[in-house]
């Protein structure tokens, strides 16, 4: 291994790639060290600190991660790359609904470039409302402002600092496409996952004792080993789910021309078990955030009923129920999330794979499934094909996404140590991790050299 580590460097393309994207991505956490200049950093950690222990903590910090961003969300890079990731979105989504951008889509490098700028335009929008919103919030329900601070034109700087900051973050994984290596955007979201780790493996060792079993609420050094294998076991299982493949055989037709026969051979067309990929689970955690908010909102509403009629404080006693049930990560929010995960990865898969255009390619290339007739067959095929394995992705993703919360229910350990077992934040670093391995590969390989998965 310490010999493959070497080869990276004695290719001077590579080694430039590599350095460029450890410059850019060491900009990019030096940018979350430095705060806007109205907030009283002492009171923000006091703020932060007490909301780490709180179930609304814990929804801000799953948010936060996906942008690759934290809970505080103070900095000039305070927002992260989240604003970027929900334009590319919701432009995705309007492309399945949208003609004209469907078209565009269809265009090739054209089109793409075009669909990025408008992409673009949609992230300054978001980040603008959704700076301008969170100043709200810091100047009017956390107190980290102080009063002197706290008027129209220093939360407009301030809203103008970190919509600059996304956008000098966007610019970055830009850089890092074209000079470094690996995708930029998600190398961006990576390292502010990883960036967690010290957290959690501080908390973990704070929470542990000396002990076989362990104390009341401290792991011992079962539960830590169990952690350690259960860590192991959910990331090789991740690998093999996010590598494996539904391989459909496919035939191409002969050609004859002259006294030569071309075609013939047999292949095969790749479908990924997970073809969603991460989706599922940032949309199904994300509509999980709004029960606890609307039944909360609703109980204190409704206080005044308790002292009424006995059905009134039941509808009360409902809405106080269902909101606890909903911030506990309980089996009511782990049944509600596994239902959302399936429905998700249905509608993902539906709107990034349309096997009518993959019938029609195969039909286009000359090249047939064999037993199936081009065209419809061929399409309700690959329909049926991917429907079946889509239920198996969907499962993967379910267990996947549980695994934290019944961790932190089951053994009591901080929410910081647990999102380290599963859900979306492994499932992305090892996603990016396996992309990123590849790249590498393909530029030793084109090189002569042995690559990192290479056997020999």
């Amino acid at each position: 291994m310490q010999k493959l580590l070497t080869i990276l460097f004695k290719v001077p393309e590579l080694q430039r790639k590599i350095l460029m994207t450890a410059m850019f991505l060491a900009i990019y956490r030096i940018g979350f060290y430095i705060p806007l200049p109205i907030v009283d950093q002492s009171r923000l950690n006091s703020w932060i600190e007490g909301m780490s222990r709180t179930a609304s903590g814990r929804l801000f910090g799953t948010v936060a991660m996906f942008g690759g961003t934290q809970v505080g969300m103070s900095t000039i890079f305070g927002l992260g790359i989240m604003p970027y990731i929900s334009a590319s979105i919701i432009f995705q989504l309007l492309a399945s609904v949208l003609p004209s951008l469907e078209a565009l889509q269809k265009e090739g490098e054209t089109g793409r470039k075009k669909i990025n700028e408008y992409t673009r335009y949609a992230t300054v929008l978001l980040c603008l409302g959704q700076s301008a919103m969170w100043i709200r919030y810091m100047m009017t329900s956390m107190d980290v402002v102080p009063p002197a601070y706290r008027d129209f034109w220093h939360g407009l700087v301030c809203v103008l600092i970190m919509t600059a900051g996304t956008i000098f973050l966007m610019w970055i994984g830009e850089q890092i496409d074209e000079f470094g290596i690996g995708n930029g955007i998600s190398l961006l979201i990576m390292a502010g996952i990883l960036a967690r780790a010290p957290q959690a493996l501080m908390a973990m060792y704070q929470n542990s004792s000396n002990s076989l079993v362990g104390e009341t609420g401290r792991l011992g050094l079962a539960g830590l080993i169990f952690l350690a294998l259960l860590f192991i076991a959910v990331v090789i299982g991740v690998i093999a789910m996010t590598e494996s493949q539904r391989r459909i055989p496919t035939q191409s037709a002969k050609h004859v021309r002259g006294r030569r026969v071309y075609g013939g051979t047999r292949q095969y067309l790749p479908l990924k078990v997970n073809q969603a990929g991460v989706m599922p689970i940032i949309f199904a955690s994300s509509l999980l955030m709004f029960p606890a908010f609307l039944f909360g909102a609703l109980e204190s509403l409704t206080l005044g009923w308790r002292e009424g009629s006995p059905v009134l404080s039941a509808i009360s006693g409902f809405f106080r129920t269902t909101a606890e049930a909903f911030r506990a990560h309980g089996y009511v929010y782990n049944l509600f999330y596994i239902i959302l995960i399936y429905f998700f990865c249905y509608f993902w898969t539906a709107i990034t794979f349309n096997p009518k255009d993959m019938a029609d390619n195969l039909k286009d290339y000359g090249s047939f499934i064999p037993g199936y007739r081009p065209g419809k067959r061929t399409s309700e095929y690959l329909e049926k094909v991917m429907l079946r394995i889509t239920y198996v992705g969907a499962a993967f993703l379910a267990i996947i996404a549980v695994i934290p919360t019944v961790v932190q229910n089951q053994f009591q350990v901080d929410w910081a140590v647990a999102s380290f077992l599963g859900g979306t934040g492994l499932l992305i670093v090892v996603s990016v991790c396996l992309d990123l391995v590849q790249k590498i590969d393909s530029h030793l390989i084109m090189r002569n050299y042995p690559g990192l998965m290479s056997k020999k």
